[in-house]
């Protein structure tokens, strides 16, 4: 039931609203308070709760959103530190002096409070958002780039319900989103669109946007319920996450719902490791889900549905073997069992249930039609046996359902209004709703996108499962495994995953991909306010002699990265003896001025190699007063000091030779 949420017309909580839009608390508003009243919380109870920290608690703790506010006494108490914090934003004269203490803290953390999202981060982003056009100016700016990018993200990824609410209570001090002019087909595209759904923007590279405006049929806001629904059969793979951004995507765009529904009809493939890496990689890739189901919870309730179908003439139980089967589908041939009494497939299908011998050599078919051109039409399997336990169940069932079978099942039971599906399913749309008609359901809407083709690389789950059980790779988290796990340890940002796949949209245009791309993202995302450290190769370093240096090594305290003070310092030793690379060393001429990073100029006089041309050993003199605008070769260097540290740069290739793979 609806809480009744009352406040002054001119001090609207925005806090307390966002929260509420954010973890799926339903309010209704009543802005007729009188003025400097607190904002007031009717409860269906009938009682109240009054004060703007007191309901962004009760939000964080009535919120669908795992550790939203609830967490263990630290955190907690972090939470509360910061929901009181918030107010200073309020505050004309020390509103910048909080916007930089939140952007110095912010530096190595994506949220306020731990690793998940908090009751804390709506608060002061809603703070800043509640500013207005002094909040947007700064935004723009370059000057808190580790706050605005905590706050963009936050607006990225709950954009359909920050934009509303935001446009609604704060359009009148400015606050709006960084937009560039559309492209002039996209102009004529929106124009055309005789819908009431609006185009939506995601933020795309460079601070542009990409536009795409996608129409679920039928789509009704608040009633939208959608599912991102895997087979754990292994890990989250970038061609899963399109899947799941999507879903996601839409059940906020339309105010609906998501679920995440575990497919767990085989139990040859399936695991509980896979489901729990699976549920990480979905919260890592900040999705908000309101359960997790199994089809496996819904077994009994389909093995009636079938048997009601082979009542019904619907289904029939056949015993011939697989590749007979296969060979009269693919030729339209009708198999022998098509006729079977009624009484003989109930037999059968008992036998089936028992796991007999005679059992295991049937298999449920639905009666469709056997000579429809469409093959997947032509009396799809519903059941088979399967003896290997089950892993979350054990051994209670003898027979499974196919994913023909228990998808249009278990949708239609869930209340799925939509279901996303990728256009290599396309055949296979009419058979899906062929079945949910024989089961006696309604229509499920089925929205159709391309799935991701990448070149040099596998996204079948059954060949990276062969290179991980076959040593290929150190598990599913190799770098070079194209899972969720494996692209975040090799240094790619969720940001930017989440960028790349909104940039494609609900694109069915089917196109293989470069990688090089989701990288050129990920680059300008961390490029910015990434840290800066040098390093020399040390086989074959050469060490360069400098006659006239310091007699005493110095420090000076320099930036990590020249363009972005929030990256903070670093300490460069000053000595007389340097290293520098073997090949910037081959470049240089006998009396050559060449430039030292954040030093100064230096002439090399004396250039010393060995048998084989390697240069071992350079001798020059500090010329600082020389221009670095006249030098050709800037060179990095490390002093030669015992306090250098050893590491290792690993460059990965990919795991496929072949650009294009084809697979069956």
């Amino acid at each position: 039931m609806e809480s009744k949420l009352s406040f002054p017309a001119d001090s609207p909580p925005l806090a307390v609203i966002v929260a509420a839009k954010i973890a799926g608390v339903p309010l209704s508003t009543d802005p007729t308070l009188s003025s400097g009243s607190p904002p007031t919380l009717l409860l269906p109870s009938g009682l109240k709760l009054q004060g703007l920290n007191v309901l962004l608690r009760y939000i964080g703790r009535a919120g669908n959103i795992p550790k939203f506010y609830d967490r263990d006494a630290v955190e907690s108490s972090q939470i509360d530190q910061w929901i009181e914090y918030a107010a200073v934003f309020a505050s004309g004269s020390e509103f910048e002096g909080a916007c930089g203490y939140v952007d110095g803290y912010l530096l190595q953390r994506t949220f306020l409070v731990g690793v998940d999202l908090s009751i804390a981060d709506v608060a002061i982003w809603s703070a800043l958002a509640g500013t207005g056009q002094r909040w947007q100016s700064l935004r723009n700016s370059k000057k808190y780039q580790n706050l605005v990018r905590w706050f963009n993200s936050i607006h990225a990824e709950y954009d359909a319900v920050l934009s509303k609410v935001t446009a609604m209570y704060t359009s009148k001090k400015g606050l709006g989103t960084q937009t560039v002019s559309k492209p002039k087909e996209q102009q004529i595209s929106s124009a055309q669109s005789g819908n009431g759904n609006s185009a939506v923007n995601e933020k795309g590279i460079g601070g542009t946007r990409q536009t795409f405006e996608v129409n679920l049929p039928g789509a009704e806001v608040g009633k939208v319920r959608v599912r991102f629904a895997p087979e754990p059969s292994g890990y989250l793979h970038i061609g899963h996450s399109k899947a799941a951004l999507l879903n996601k995507y839409f059940a906020e765009r339309y105010e609906g719902k998501l679920i995440v529904r575990f497919d767990d009809t085989n139990p040859d493939k399936e695991s509980s490791e896979f489901v729990d890496n699976l549920l990480k990689d979905i919260d890592t890739l900040g999705i908000k889900y309101e359960t997790v189901t199994y089809t496996s919870d819904y077994f009994s309730e389909m093995m009636k549905k079938a048997e009601d179908l082979i009542l019904q003439g619907k289904a029939y139980v056949d015993n011939t073997s697989r590749e007979q089967m296969q060979k009269e589908r693919m030729d339209g041939i009708e198999s022998r069992c098509r006729n079977n009494s009624v009484e003989e497939n109930l037999r059968l299908w008992k036998e089936m249930v028992s796991g007999s011998e005679e059992g295991l050599k049937c298999c449920v078919r639905g009666k469709l039609n056997m000579q429809d051109p469409n093959k997947s039409l032509r009396d799809p399997v519903y059941y088979r046996c399967n003896l290997t336990p089950h892993h979350k169940i054990g051994s209670k069932y003898k027979v499974y359902p196919t994913y023909d079978f228990a998808c249009p099942f278990v949708d239609a039971i869930e209340g799925i209004t939509h279901a996303l599906r990728s256009s290599e399913y396309h055949d296979r749309n009419d058979q899906y709703h062929w079945i949910q008609k024989d089961m006696g359901f309604p229509k499920v809407h089925i929205y159709e996108f391309s799935r991701v083709n990448l070149v040099y690389t596998l996204l079948s789950k059954r060949k990276l499962l062969w290179f991980v059980q076959n040593g290929k790779v150190d598990g599913w988290d190799d770098p070079r495994f194209p899972t969720v796990q494996g692209i975040v340890r090799r240094g790619l940002k969720i940001e930017a995953l989440i960028q790349f796949m909104l940039e494609q949209g609900a694109s069915k245009n089917l196109n293989l991909m470069e990688w090089d791309k989701l990288w050129a993202i990920n680059k300008k995302i961390i490029d910015p306010v990434c840290p800066r450290h040098t390093a020399i190769t040390e086989h074959r370093r050469v060490l360069l002699t400098l006659t006239n240096g310091p007699e005493d090594s110095f420090v000076r305290i320099i930036p990590k990265h020249k363009k972005f003070e929030g990256a903070g310092d670093k300490a460069t030793t000053y000595m007389r003896r340097i290293w520098i690379e073997q090949e910037d060393a081959q470049l240089i001429s006998a009396n050559e001025e060449v430039t030292l990073m954040d030093w100064g100029n230096a002439v090399i006089n004396q250039i010393e190699k060995d048998q084989e041309g390697y240069v071992t050993q350079l001798t020059g003199v500090l010329h600082l007063e020389g221009s670095v605008k006249t030098t050709k070769l800037k060179l990095t260097w490390l002093p030669d000091s015992n306090e250098l540290v050893t590491l290792s740069l690993v460059d990965f290739d990919y795991l496929i030779t072949k650009k294009k793979v084809r697979t069956r």
